[in-house]
């Protein structure tokens, strides 16, 4: 195999990436960006506690706090994938990086509320930057199939290890110094990338990118923005007028981005994409897998601190399971789909999810970690492989000049399945435990205020007498365990049928050989 590869430079230029060494190094580059990513999207529910002890949020407040990245970040992935291609990726992954790691230091001394959902909002917009740029890089600098397999893997294994780390890390921030300091970790991390990328990454972007069209990139955030918010609203507080407007907004918005995208010359999003079944159903299966999910990572740490009485760090030391499965399959994804089949690693690990999710409907509030732990690790090697296989479809299947554009389809997939998860498995998990009955000896509405959240009622339970704490505590948390149960059941059929789905749209889908 030579010794060197060409990307496509400023002006559709090649541009040397460099010995196989140096595209190694650039690559660990690009994943110290999504291992920043992954970590960020933990840590904030960490801090959640301690910096309301601080800025004091109303409760309003502080959902927009925790809402607002995901929101600004759904909104603007398709837009920003789409200007690296037009402006060079390695030009938007630099910008981002140092307006990310400003941001984190003006999030970290955040001074009141409002001033911590502005620079939260604000990250989300960098953010945006980040992830779709990482992935069209890898697309450029590794032209071999077999070795763009390997190197998916490795920014898949990182953005699970990310995701992983952050609790971990965060907790142990969190038990040692302030608020801010977790979000402190991304400097040192921002300043590695910028420097020694600005270095190691080629530029490539697309040579007849087209002008970027503002309308197209206005009804893409509005659309995409509104129907998160509506999906989250209607999570948090059952059918609400608003809720029902924004959906409405949203999915104008979206059907106007898509009939304009069909006329234009240089559309923002190719949607001829969504014509080949590999990428389609790369697509949908990324959605499926994390909506089906998402009911279990989001109550997950709830259900290990406030139930089984672990601390921060310990439950994030709990769920590493998941991370070490998920890196060792994503490193050995692109194997396994060349010695089966594409549609075989990606249905046999979605299968292996909804396996592990069904396996929690015999959880109790006393299961062993034995238990947990296994179910976290068959987790992480079923979503690893899938999600490394699927990105590895969604790169080789569009032409190299809308690498960008294509990745952040697949990441705009990922954030809307999430929001979807939360909201409708979590509906499922909030609904059941709320169901709970009036413990003996406990007042009504003791047992009415522990009714709201898990966290409530441990809060209420302190305030109460001994016995009668220890009843509505005991109550909240066998309600919020069958909770659990059921949303990680309504999980599992979601991911068999996840499995079903990818193995017909699958059907005849290789990756590119050398």
């Amino acid at each position: 195999m030579s010794g060197h590869t060409t990307a496509t430079g400023p002006g559709g230029t090649p541009a040397d990436t460099g010995p196989s060494r140096l595209r190694w190094l650039a690559l660990a580059v690009l994943v110290l960006a999504v291992l920043l990513v992954g970590i960020d999207v933990t840590v904030l529910g960490l801090a959640a506690p301690f910096l309301s002890e601080d800025l004091r949020p109303s409760s309003t407040q502080l959902l927009w706090i925790g809402d607002v990245y995901s929101f600004v970040i759904a909104g603007m992935l398709v837009s920003m994938g789409s200007l690296g291609d037009r402006i060079g990726r390695k030009k938007l992954l630099l910008t981002g990086s140092v307006a990310f790691g400003a941001l984190s230091v003006l999030t970290a001394y955040a001074h009141s509320p409002e001033a911590m959902i502005l620079w939260r909002a604000l990250m989300g917009v960098a953010g945006a930057t980040l992830m779709p740029a990482t992935l069209a890089l890898i697309r450029n600098i590794f032209p071999d199939p077999r070795e763009r397999s390997l190197a998916v893997g490795i920014w898949g294994a990182m953005t699970a290890a990310g995701t992983a780390v952050g609790p971990v890390v965060g907790g142990f921030l969190l038990e040692h110094y302030w608020w801010g300091s977790v979000f402190l970790i991304n400097l040192p991390v921002m300043a590695v990338l910028v420097l020694v990328g600005a270095k190691l990454l080629p530029e490539s972007r697309n040579p007849a990118p087209g002008p970027w069209d503002l309308p197209s990139v206005g009804l893409s955030m509005v659309g995409l923005i509104a129907l998160v918010y509506a999906v989250k609203e209607t999570a948090a507080y059952g059918f609400r007028w608003d809720a029902a407007g924004a959906a409405a907004v949203g999915a104008g918005a979206l059907y106007t981005f898509v009939r304009r995208q069909l006329r234009l010359p240089a559309p923002l999003l190719d949607m001829r994409l969504f014509a080949h079944r590999g990428f389609s159903g790369a697509v949908l299966a990324d959605l499926l897998t994390i909506l089906g999910l998402s009911g279990l990572v989001f109550f997950l740490s709830q259900f290990l601190q406030m139930v089984q009485g672990r601390s921060p760090f310990q439950a994030g030391l709990a769920e590493l399971p998941a991370a070490v499965g998920s890196v060792v399959a994503g490193l050995c994804a692109g194997w396994v789909a060349r010695r089966t089949s594409v549609r075989g690693a990606v249905s046999g690990g979605l299968a292996a999810v909804g396996a592990a999710l069904g396996a929690c409907l015999w959880l109790q509030p006393t299961t062993s970690y034995l238990l947990l732990g296994g179910v976290l690790l068959v987790v992480g090697v079923g979503a690893g492989l899938a999600f490394t296989v699927t990105a590895d479809v969604i790169l080789s299947t569009v032409p190299r000049e809308h690498a960008g554009a294509a990745s952040a389809v697949s990441e705009t997939a990922y954030e809307l399945g999430a929001a979807l998860g939360i909201a409708l498995l979590g509906s499922v998990v909030t609904g059941v435990y709320r169901s709970f009955g009036t413990p003996q000896g406990v007042p009504p509405d003791a047992a009415e205020h522990a009714r709201q959240s898990l966290g409530e009622a441990v809060r209420t339970a302190d305030a109460l007498p001994a016995a009668a704490g220890t009843g509505l505590l005991d109550a909240a948390r066998d309600s919020f365990t069958e909770g659990l149960r059921y949303g990680a059941g309504a999980g599992a059929v979601v991911l068999l049928a996840a499995a079903f789905l990818a193995w017909r749209l699958l059907r005849g889908q290789r990756l590119e050989e050398s």
